[in-house]
């Protein structure tokens, strides 16, 4: 995948992400916000990887990257990035409506971190 590719997927997965959260919140939105959130988050991992590789760094999973990114001063707040990786490893290998439900409500802030690394990532 080429840088722009991975650009302009993150820059779509962010927007669909958006739309689907500013909808009234039901069952089927919070599915929806759900699995826009999970492509989201695999877009920016990967994007964060293709950026790393062109300063010559290689990273190869979400955790390793998030890191390298946060050194790159491609992502702030580590810790967020952190709690971003255990709720999509949540929201991928199990559904408890509960756990949905609290993920859902972090999902405006993990959007908002999406944005400014969509950000860094267009300089």
């Amino acid at each position: 995948m080429t840088e722009n590719y991975l650009l302009q997927d993150f820059k779509k997965t962010i927007d669909n992400l958006d739309e689907v959260l500013n909808m009234k919140e039901e069952n089927i939105v919070r599915d929806a916000a759900m699995k826009r959130f999970d492509l989201c988050f695999d877009t920016a991992w990967k994007l964060v990887k293709n950026l790393a590789k062109k300063e010559g760094i290689e990273c190869y999973s979400p955790r390793q990257c998030f890191k390298v990114g946060f050194q790159l001063k491609l992502l702030g707040h580590d810790s967020e990035w952190v709690d971003m990786l255990e709720d999509r490893n949540l929201s991928a290998h199990l559904y408890k409506e509960e756990e949905a439900i609290k993920i859902y409500t972090r999902l405006p802030e993990y959007l908002k971190s999406f944005k400014k690394l969509l950000i860094e990532a267009e300089k």
